[in-house]
C-alpha cells in the first residue's frame, strides 16, 4: 500500500458500529470531516463531534446509507462480519473508500488502512504496518513524539525563511544552503523545543546574519 494524506475538509465519513472501535475512528475523523455513525447502540466512550444515528442496519439497507450520505469514507467497524461484507461491498461499488478495522494483512481494492498519527501542525508523520502489529504502530507513535516535537515551530520557521529569501532575490542554491543549515542546527531544534525562541525569531536572526556577512559561508 501507497501511504497518501488525504483533505476530508467539507467530506462526510460515515461509520458503520458503535463499539469502541468506532468510536475511536469517529474521534480521528471527526477533528477534519463531518462524521455519522450508524449503530443500534453506542459504548459509553468518546465519539468527539460525530453525529450518532441509531439504527440497526441489515446488510441489505447498507447501500441505501451511502446514497443517503454520499459519503468520501466508509468505515466498517461493526462485530457482524456479514454487515461489514455489505458495508465494504457497497462501497466499492460507488467507489467510495473503506476502511475494514475487522481486517488484517492483505486488503482489497480501495481499501485504505487508518496510521497511527503524530501530528504537530503543519507537520504529519503515521505509521502503519499493514493492520499485522497494531501495538508496534502505537509503540512507534509514542516514540516519535519525542522527535517530531518542534517540528511544527521548525516548519514554519523554513517556510517564512524561504519566502523572506526569495523576497529578497537570494539565489535559489544560497536558500537552500541557509534552511538546510537551520534545520541541521541543534541550537535551533532546542530553542524552538524549549520556547526560549519561535519560529519568527528565527527567521529575523538567519536574516540579520545573512545581511552582516554578506552571504558569505565561514
Amino acid at each position: 500500500m501507497i501511504p497518501l494524506l488525504h483533505d476530508f475538509t467539507n467530506e462526510t465519513v460515515l461509520i458503520f458500529g458503535g463499539g469502541p472501535v468506532g468510536a475511536r475512528k469517529a474521534r480521528r475523523f471527526a477533528r477534519e470531516a463531518r462524521v455519522i455513525v450508524v449503530s443500534p447502540a453506542f459504548t459509553d466512550r468518546d465519539f468527539g463531534d460525530a453525529e450518532l444515528i441509531r439504527a440497526g442496519p441489515a446488510a441489505d439497507d447498507v447501500p441505501a446509507w451511502l446514497e443517503r450520505t454520499a459519503p468520501a469514507l466508509v468505515v466498517a467497524a461493526t462485530d457482524d462480519a456479514a454487515i461489514n461484507r455489505a458495508v465494504a461491498d457497497a462501497a466499492r461499488d460507488r467507489g467510495v473508500l473503506v476502511n475494514r478495522a475487522d481486517r488484517s494483512g492483505e486488503r482489497e481494492s480501495d481499501s485504505v488502512v487508518v496510521p497511527a498519527t503524530v501530528r504537530e501542525d503543519p507537520v504529519t508523520v503515521a505509521v502503519a504496518t499493514g493492520g499485522t502489529a497494531p501495538a508496534l504502530s502505537k509503540y512507534l507513535r509514542q516514540e516519535l513524539e519525542e522527535t517530531v516535537d518542534g517540528a511544527g515551530e521548525m516548519a514554519r520557521a523554513c517556510g517564512g525563511l524561504r519566502e523572506e529569501l526569495k523576497s529578497r532575490d537570494v539565489s535559489a542554491g544560497r536558500r537552500r544552503e541557509i534552511v538546510t543549515d537551520v534545520v541541521n542546527s541543534p541550537d535551533v531544534w532546542t530553542a524552538l523545543r524549549t520556547g526560549t525562541s519561535n519560529y519568527r525569531q528565527v527567521i529575523e536572526d538567519v536574516l540579520g546574519e545573512e545581511l552582516s556577512t554578506g552571504g558569505d559561508r565561514p
